[in-house]
């Protein structure tokens, strides 16, 4: 018999990509889950892949300030636009 924690993390983010191969992926995946903006997986790698990490850790960290959001994705989407107009 399986424990309640193991039967949890089994279902926990069934739709997932299962052919990551390289860090930026894993990385997209990670975004994506923080915000809880699982549709949208691509988009995260996408942006893991074409903007500085640097950039995207501060606008992750901005938004996990925000604990009462009902979007932290567009938190995070509105942060990096404010950092693209900084630039």
């Amino acid at each position: 018999m399986k424990s309640i924690a193991k039967a949890i993390a089994e279902t926990k983010f069934k739709d997932r990509p299962k052919n990551i191969s390289r860090e930026f992926q894993m990385y997209g995946v990670y975004l994506a889950e923080s915000l809880g903006d699982t549709k949208h997986y691509s988009l995260y790698i996408k942006l893991a892949k074409e903007i500085d990490r640097k950039i995207l850790e501060e606008a992750l960290n901005f938004t996990k300030d925000y604990y009462g959001a009902r979007s932290k994705a567009k938190i995070f989407m509105w942060k990096l636009q404010q950092h693209d107009k900084l630039v």
